[in-house]
């Protein structure tokens, strides 16, 4: 079926096409939810994982990104994902960077985003969170909450934000993922830095400690650390005793394009993700499975197009896998074929 929409959604911008496709998603959902079901969700026992002591019904997720504001969380439940993360959430909401801010790089099967955390803000987030686990998870689905600061936030006020989130979304998700790498608000990437580091994530720890049974804490990190970077990052998620890391997330690098130079320099800033990334990403995977050992979770994205980049991400030490670029080049059958190789 994605066959048929994607040339047609690839004649309109990348927004337009989102729109377009968690649009027509909405509405198959209501009309044939069970269908949807039966054609991309595969179930099986041999999918089950036990990761931070929650019970993922498979090890791919979606990615943080596709559904900022948890608008679609009913349909993408039945698209075969194991987990959803949206976000990522601030906790006023904001239009995000001027458009253009999403770009496709076909010759590359990646994509250019400088969005800026857009979203409608936490209260809209937690509202639908609400509905949605009244309403009952369908497949026991996990969704997690990415969690970051406003634009017009000052770093040295930044942790406000994202305890403001923390305990606004604590109830309703099963997971936080801490996004202090972004490269698309500004300075955002110096949080991740040891000493503003460590205090966020000491505080929001501090708050996580509070409540009797505490949560799940990732750290999302970049791609574009050096080796004393993720020396200290390991540091920091085992002094805090954080549950793991997400590895990783957008690149500034443009090294290694097959996209025209002056077509990716026209484009301008912003996060690339796709296959450019899918080397990089394993290799932080596997360079923080060694420091971290077995302890810590590790959720692998980045340049997952196939099983077989799935399955790079696992063997180099990846818990559980996340999507997003791939299912714009391969559509949301992709899960299921990757699923279909984690059975075994």
């Amino acid at each position: 079926m994605y066959s048929l929409l994607k040339p047609i959604l690839f004649l309109l911008s990348p927004e337009q096409a989102h729109r377009l496709s968690v649009w027509l998603l909405d509405i198959a959902v209501k009309v044939m939810p069970n269908r949807l079901q039966r054609w991309y969700c595969l179930e099986d026992v041999k999918l089950q994982r036990i990761v931070m002591g929650i019970r993922f019904p498979n090890p791919v997720g979606l990615a943080a990104g596709f559904d900022k504001d948890g608008k679609h969380l009913e349909g993408l439940s039945r698209l075969g994902f194991g987990f959803i993360e949206v976000g990522t959430v601030t906790p006023a909401g904001q239009e995000g960077n001027p458009r253009p801010r999403l770009f496709r790089l076909p010759k590359d099967r990646a994509l250019i985003n400088r969005m800026g955390f857009n979203n409608e803000g936490l209260e809209a987030l937690v509202v639908r969170l609400k509905a949605f686990r009244e309403r009952g998870a369908p497949r026991g689905v996990i969704v997690g909450g990415n969690i970051g600061k406003n634009k017009i936030t000052p770093n040295e006020q930044a942790h406000e934000d994202y305890i403001r989130c923390f305990d606004a979304l604590f109830p309703w998700v099963d997971y936080f993922v801490v996004n202090v790498s972004s490269p698309n608000t500004p300075n955002l990437r110096a949080l991740q830095d040891k000493e503003p580091l460590m205090r966020l994530l000491d505080l929001l720890q501090s708050r996580n400690r509070v409540h009797e049974a505490p949560k799940p804490i990732l750290l999302k990190i970049a791609p574009d650390l050096t080796s004393d970077q993720l020396d200290d990052i390991a540091e920091i998620v085992r002094n805090t005793g954080l549950a793991g890391i997400v590895a990783t997330n957008t690149t500034i690098s443009r090294a290694g394009l097959r996209t025209d130079p002056l077509v990716v320099d026209t484009i301008g800033a912003g996060g690339l993700s796709g296959i450019p990334v899918r080397v990089r990403s394993t290799e932080v995977i596997r360079y923080m499975r060694q420091k971290l050992g077995s302890s810590f979770v590790i959720i692998g994205v980045g340049g997952i197009d196939s099983p077989e980049s799935a399955r790079e991400k696992v063997d180099a030490g990846a818990d559980l896998v996340q999507v997003y670029s791939g299912l714009v080049y391969e559509g949301p059958g992709l899960v299921k074929l990757i699923c279909k190789w984690a059975a075994f």
